[in-house]
């Protein structure tokens, strides 16, 4: 089993749990309600509060702030958590903050996500496994992030919406919107800009599902009728394709904010 390293200069409180192999940089602090797990590196100069938990691995820059009170004036002091899941590298000066008790108590992130310097997840906020956020990237509380999306540098996330799977929001894009699975935002206010393709190449979509995927797009997107009139006829269209279903899914399933769209469509 892999012996710890803890520098001198360190501070870990009676309490903090840490699993093998684990690494304690230059001045860093670890607060006793900490759970490490095996393999988790602190650089130097970072500090773990709160009730949060680290996955295996997962590499931690200076001066990132992970697990301190959220950022909510309705907190008032009640236990709730942060954990982030494996393999993670989270930069310099990232900022993560808990749950609240009004937004169910917890924030949780996926494996495999890589948080740029100085990017911001609020509380209560759920974040997929393989998602990365660029340099400044802020991300308010009770947000829903999917698996493999990617928010470009500068980008803000309105507190309650919904980044779908696999979706692509471009930098300096202010999102007020739901934006639905790999789909593609830009803009300040961000509209829907098409599908991220290059995205879905880069991870080995077949060009068949892509076709699928351009030709659900415009049905859903088209100037006829409603929107979830739209829906139901690429539902019945599609019904065999099962990233057309998510898309569907995830429009289906509604949220706090309306639907980002492309910018050219009216609302309906």
């Amino acid at each position: 089993m892999a012996e710890n390293f803890v520098h001198p200069t360190a501070i870990v409180e009676p309490g903090a749990r840490l699993g093998a192999g684990v690494k304690i940089g230059p001045y860093s602090h670890v607060g006793a309600d900490v759970v490490l797990g095996d393999e988790v590196e602190l650089v130097s100069h970072a500090v773990i509060a709160g009730h949060t938990e680290i996955g295996k691995a997962t590499l931690i820059f200076p001066f990132a702030s992970i697990g301190h009170q959220p950022q909510d004036l309705k907190f008032k002091g009640e236990v709730t958590t942060l954990k982030i899941g494996s393999g993670c590298i989270i930069r310099e000066g990232v900022t993560m903050n808990p749950g609240t008790e009004g937004g169910g108590s917890k924030t949780v992130i996926g494996d495999n996500c890589a948080f740029l310097a100085n990017s911001h997840v609020g509380h209560d906020c759920i974040v997929g496994n393989n998602v990365i956020f660029s340099n400044n990237v802020m991300l308010a509380g009770h947000c829903n992030v999917g698996d493999f999306a990617i928010i470009g540098g500068g980008a803000a996330v309105i507190q309650f919406a919904r980044v779908g799977a696999h979706a692509f929001l471009g930098g300096m894009s202010g999102l007020e919107n739901d934006l639905i699975p790999y789909g593609m935002a830009l803009g300040n206010r961000a509209h829907l800009s098409g599908l991220n393709i290059v995205g879905l190449q880069r991870r080995g979509f077949s060009r068949s599902d892509i076709h699928d995927l351009r030709r659900a797009y415009r049905l859903l997107f088209a100037a006829e009728g409603t929107l979830m009139e739209r829906v139901e006829d690429v539902a019945t269209a599609y019904r065999e394709h099962p990233i057309v279903v998510e898309i569907l899914e995830f429009i289906r399933a509604g949220g706090k904010r309306s639907l980002c769209t492309p910018r050219e469509m009216s609302e309906s």
